[in-house]
């Protein structure tokens, strides 16, 4: 099962200071959704990984975010693609819990779902956390210059580069896309370099 597991605000969906409350408020990064879509074409699975503290803090409730990812649904079948499965920590970051990232809970309950070793599976997320908890369950981890990943200095680059040594860096989502479509047919002798024609940029 080639598997693709996805932060979700700022990483499909531009973040917000004061949270995504609504669905009026979940905004797609662009280029976000055909990624996705471009991705499940290709033969991946991908599923969301999110934490939504703000269950929690009574900012919103289960029928908010399950409105919230509704839309997110109908707007990606609008380009042919789809998220299999959405995981989510609805904790604050006192609750003392194993489901918010940079904790492995969430992953764990994947590798449970899906019955695989997630080693084979790709991580993608803007923030250090997301990296965190990836790569503690053996994901490929991956970051996108988005969301908060797109306000890192290079002393914080650095830094979380130091933490997360393997770690590789895209512009976005749909830059994501193009580098594991591409690295996939070049291994399998679909493509060479001097003749790719894939969409996007390498970040």
């Amino acid at each position: 099962m080639k598997l693709v597991i996805l932060d979700r605000d700022g990483t499909i969906n531009e973040d917000r200071d004061d949270y995504v409350k609504s669905p009026d408020e979940w905004v797609p990064i662009p280029g976000a959704l055909e990624a996705i879509a471009r991705l499940n074409h290709a033969g991946w699975h991908t599923v969301i990984a999110t934490n939504q503290s703000g269950l929690a803090r009574g900012l919103f409730d289960m029928a908010a975010l399950n409105a919230i990812h509704a839309r997110m649904n109908r707007e990606l079948a609008a380009f042919g693609g789809r998220i299999d499965a959405v995981f989510f920590c609805p904790h604050g970051p006192d609750d003392a819990c194993r489901c918010r990232k940079p904790l492995p809970g969430l992953f764990e309950m994947i590798a449970e779902r899906y019955g695989i070793d997630l080693g084979e599976a790709h991580l993608v997320g803007d923030s250090l956390r997301d990296l965190q908890a990836g790569a503690s369950v053996g994901c490929a981890p991956h970051l996108v210059r988005t969301g908060k990943g797109a306000g890192l200095d290079a002393a914080q680059l650095g830094e979380l580069l130091r933490d997360v040594p393997a770690v590789r860096i895209h512009a976005d989502l749909a830059a994501f896309a193009h580098a594991v479509i591409h690295d996939e047919r070049r291994e399998r002798g679909m493509i060479d370099d001097e003749s790719d024609s894939l969409f996007g940029e390498l970040g």
